[in-house]
């Protein structure tokens, strides 16, 4: 009998199994995968996510697989460009795009250092209840044997397509249709920082990760998709001659040292995240689309939280029921800003308002430290875009707000 079984050991699974064994639970994590094993992801670690790594004693790990810090962005859009940073967020004052297979690696040697007994290969096809309540899984392990395991909570971090969402019906809401697609690969060769470029119902861009590799990324719409996927070598490049021919000659001057990855991104949702005997944790529960790369950072976020919720229904503090209803309050109340701003992004058509801010940013080092900041999460679009925030801006470009 274990106190709770968590399904998926990527950023949330293993990151929730972890907090909770370092609690004292007997925790039981699962994944349908053999590791190492890859995952599409945007890699990006903003500084939020960074200060929980250092706050549970990870962040030192992370910087010794060699990651190339980030500490410096360009980003564009049409004739608007501009560079920068934010300011230290939760003192990091820079971001890090680690591999999956790296940070997957890390987060689950802590969670198996935390006393959390970890099995790959095993995929959950039931659940087992008494009555209304979860009360634990059934899965199929890699030689087809079907295992049932019990636990006082079981949580599902299985991703957007969750198998733990399918079977207790829990309901998506606040559902937004994705419209994008992404192409991506490695270079070597390249010597740049973050890149954020956006043009015409397409954007392009990269950032340096791990073992001296770029990872380099387009995005298009995706009634561009099945003509996109007839050439990707071409049609990737031309993506950026037509969005940054200044990155395009430095792709040239690279080479790329791996396959081409792509994906259709799925919609953008909130699920119900609890229920008798479950929780949701990371895109099981809430996912957006990756353009702002503040997924993984959530996924901490939500997981710390859910850990938090979980303990004070587990130890008797409260019960269990309120304590994870709770945890979906805020995590919706606290997430919703940036799933409208990144829903928002995502489509890559700013409206004119923006790109006169974009435009008049070059001119104020002070507000392009808050545009960077509000991208990274510190600082909200209300805030940034308030009327004496703006004319202090404006003033400073030499034009009218």
């Amino acid at each position: 009998m274990h106190d709770v079984i968590v399904v998926g050991a990527r950023c949330a699974g293993a990151t929730v199994a972890m907090l909770l064994a370092r609690r004292g639970y007997r925790v039981l994590c699962v994944d349908q995968a053999n590791f190492p094993r890859d995952s599409v992801s945007t890699h990006m670690l903003r500084q939020g996510g960074l200060a929980r790594l250092r706050d549970w004693g990870l962040l030192d790990r992370l910087i010794a697989t060699g990651c190339t810090p980030i500490h410096s962005i360009t980003m564009s859009y049409g004739d608007a460009q501009f560079a920068g940073f934010a300011d230290p967020i939760d003192g990091i004052a820079e971001t890090y795009a680690p591999r999956r297979i790296v940070l997957d690696a890390l987060l689950q040697d802590a969670a198996r250092t935390a006393g959390v007994a970890l099995r790959e290969g095993i995929t959950v096809v039931d659940l087992v209840r008494e009555g209304e309540t979860v009360t634990g899984i059934v899965g199929r392990d890699r030689d087809g044997h079907l295992v049932t395991e019990h636990a006082r909570l079981v949580i599902g971090a299985d991703g957007y397509a969750s198998t733990v969402a399918k079977l207790t019906g829990a309901e998506k809401y606040d559902v937004i249709a994705g419209e994008t697609f992404t192409a991506y690969s490695y270079w070597t060769g390249l010597d740049i920082q973050s890149q954020l470029r956006i043009g015409d119902k397409q954007a392009v861009g990269g950032w340096p990760t791990n073992d001296g590799k770029t990872l380099i990324w387009c995005v298009q719409y995706v009634d561009r998709f099945a003509e996109f996927r007839t050439d990707v070598e071409r049609n990737f490049h031309l993506a950026f001659k037509e969005t940054a021919p200044d990155l395009a000659e430095l792709l040239d001057a690279g080479e790329r040292a791996e396959r081409f990855t792509l994906a259709r991104y799925p919609e953008n949702f909130y699920r119900e995240s609890h229920g008798p005997g479950w929780a949701l944790v990371g895109d099981a529960g809430y996912h957006k689309d990756p353009f702002t790369g503040l997924g993984i950072s959530d996924a901490f976020t939500y997981a710390d939280l859910l850990a938090e919720r979980a303990h004070e229904g587990l130890s008797g503090a409260r019960p269990l029921t309120g304590a994870l209803a709770d945890y979906q309050a805020q995590r919706d109340r606290s997430s919703k800003p940036m799933y409208r701003f990144t829903c928002d992004s995502s489509r890559l058509v700013l409206p004119d308002s923006h790109v006169e801010v974009m435009r008049a940013l070059p001119s104020s080092p002070a507000h392009t430290t808050q545009w960077f900041r509000m991208m990274a999460g510190g600082l909200s679009g209300r805030e940034f875009f308030a009327e004496d925030n703006m004319r202090a801006l404006f003033d400073a470009a030499g034009r009218a707000s």
